[in-house]
């Protein structure tokens, strides 16, 4: 990509009560893509989970932010999933790769 833009880092370790968590954790993803300027997410989980999804725009991530079920996620996520998660928002200036 050549503009700037911004990914949201959420780095996390789970609890021992996952119930459901795949199930919203797939909800989430499918609901970020469907917010206008969503960009992509990649993911890993081993002993950290790492989730890392790429937004055009504060707008776009805030907009995600502020959805209901987003809420209701993230509460669930204090309540149940997580025993601590992290989030952090950072511009992106350069992106390169290889090959």
């Amino acid at each position: 990509m050549n503009s700037e833009y911004y990914a949201v880092i959420f780095t996390s370790t789970t609890g021992d009560d996952l119930s459901d968590y795949q199930e919203w954790s797939d909800k989430m993803i499918e609901l970020a893509k469907s917010i206008p300027g969503f960009i992509s997410v990649e993911s890993a989980r081993s002993t950290i989970g790492i989730t890392v999804s790429y937004w055009k725009d504060l707008e776009s991530i805030s907009n995600f932010k502020r959805l209901a079920d987003h809420r209701y996620a993230q509460q669930r996520g204090r309540d149940q999933w997580y025993r601590n998660y992290r989030v952090r928002v950072c511009s992106v200036e350069r992106d390169y790769s290889f090959p």
